[in-house]
């Protein structure tokens, strides 16, 4: 760098995520061997979105910016010798979309700094970028707290003369989810034919759309469940879960630019057959207090289980003039409609490894960091929990530039892993008795 031996940037505590509204300082730093002439030394700050038709293209079609602040800490004069510091702040605006960072485009928060050198000087710059967290509270989404609910009947001709129909229905037990929760997915498969089914496959997926002249669509596969075909004639049933992981929430609002959807796909192969079931991943978990009850969730057959009426105020001493009638319970293995109905097999799952054998891993880790100052019933402490990082210029809860040892910032959520090269998690989910058992005391503890 010539007379620069260091020109760096500094955040105040070294903190890179930040919220909007928030004020966002530091201290500019320069260590100079020989004296330096300037005409100005400016800090800016700034956050936009720029996106592309081509992948990994750094010149964007189409971009927008949310903010840009230039302050001058230094005018025209002479840097002696030795180090020198520089403070800074500034004010986030309110109205600014989450940090994000795909193929086709990205958002992004950075801080500049330039030395204006006299003419025919060289100019020096550094910058650093940090992580904008704009959180998206499920509780906020309209009906969030019911299941998402799809159905299709599909009429196919197999043997050359012969036909059959085949229903199927799908349903999860909510429509909104935080990384670390479990998607509780029930599917329903009624086989009318003389022909046995292929396989049946749920998968998480997202969808992300770069609005460019002629629009990108980017999607990925972010997890995976197949489970066993439906014999001829058979009315069956499958009930999976799948570990949310670290991802992006939905929608990025405030960006008019990139959209991101959530979406779980369940899909029968010989004959085809799809329903998909969008959801939303968002960074505070869906609250069920006294006065939105859980409406719903998967059963047996995909029947909603009626919710429990809340109990009036002054109710308690009221006795009732009769005992509730009981209702009769389906015998074993029969639906509603009184057909046999058989379980359907797991046959393979993407968030086992290869040897089908669990690894520790708790889902804590998906939405806490470790030793990080969380509100009294968030907090819970895991020293084992696995620690996630990604290449995308701010990550959470750690911050890396290049290749650098990361390090840990006072956030408490996570950004979005880097896809070529992250695994999923390993812990499988817990089986179906056991989610609808702990249902209440998990949501709970989150509250």
């Amino acid at each position: 760098m010539g007379k620069l031996q260091e020109f760096d940037i500094t955040f105040a505590n070294n903190k890179v995520v930040y919220g909007p509204g928030e004020s966002i300082g530091g201290t500019v730093k320069i260590r100079t061997g020989h004296s330096l002439q300037y005409k100005a030394i400016k800090v800016n700050c700034q956050g936009s979105c720029g996106i592309s038709n081509k992948m990994n293209d750094a010149s964007w079609t189409l971009e927008e910016q949310y903010f840009n602040s230039t302050l001058s800490v230094a005018d025209k004069g002479t840097l002696a010798a030795g180090e020198h510091s520089f403070p800074f702040q500034f004010l986030i605006p309110v109205a600014v979309p989450t940090s994000f960072e795909g193929p086709f485009g990205k958002i992004i928060y950075r801080v500049r700094a330039a030395i204006d050198t006299p003419r025919f000087s060289k100019d020096y710059k550094a910058q650093r970028p940090f992580y904008l967290l704009n959180l998206l509270n499920l509780n906020e989404v309209p009906a969030i707290e019911h299941p998402s609910y799809a159905v299709t009947t599909k009429k196919f001709s197999y043997l050359l003369v012969k036909t059959g129909t085949l229903m199927l229905k799908a349903r999860s037990d909510l429509r909104g989810y935080i990384p670390g929760q479990v998607i509780k997915l029930a599917t329903e498969i009624h086989n009318k034919s003389g022909k046995d089914t292929g396989c049946v496959l749920a998968s998480l997926i997202q969808k992300v759309t770069y609005k460019t002249k002629r629009p990108v669509f980017d999607l990925r596969t972010i997890a995976e469940v197949e489970g066993a075909g439906v014999k001829a004639g058979k009315h069956a049933e499958w009930r999976e879960q799948i570990i949310v992981p670290p991802l992006p929430q939905s929608a990025l609002a405030r960006c008019s630019l990139i959209d991101i959807d959530y979406f779980i796909q369940v899909s029968l192969k010989s004959p085809d057959a799809v329903v998909t079931l969008p959801i939303f991943i968002g960074n505070i978990a869906v609250n069920f207090s006294p006065s939105r009850p859980m409406l719903s969730r998967p059963d047996r057959c995909g029947a909603p289980v009626a919710p429990v009426a809340p109990v009036a105020p002054g109710a308690a001493g009221v006795t009732p003039s009769a005992p509730p009638v009981e209702e009769e319970e389906p015998e074993e293995g029969l639906c509603a409609a009184g057909v046999a109905s058989e379980e359907i097999p797991t046959k393979s799952h993407s968030q086992q490894d290869p040897s089908g054998q669990p690894v520790t891993m708790s889902p804590s880790a998906f939405s806490h960091a470790p030793g990080a100052a969380l509100p009294p019933g968030h907090r819970q402490p895991n020293a084992s929990a696995p620690l996630f990082c990604v290449s995308t210029g701010a990550t959470i809860p750690f911050f890396t530039e290049g290749n650098v040892t990361p390090i840990p910032t006072s956030c408490s959520l996570i950004l979005p892993p880097e896809y070529s090269s992250w695994d999923y998690p390993h812990e499988p989910p817990p089986t179906y008795e056991e989610s609808c058992s702990s249902a209440d005391s998990s949501f709970n503890s989150r509250q």
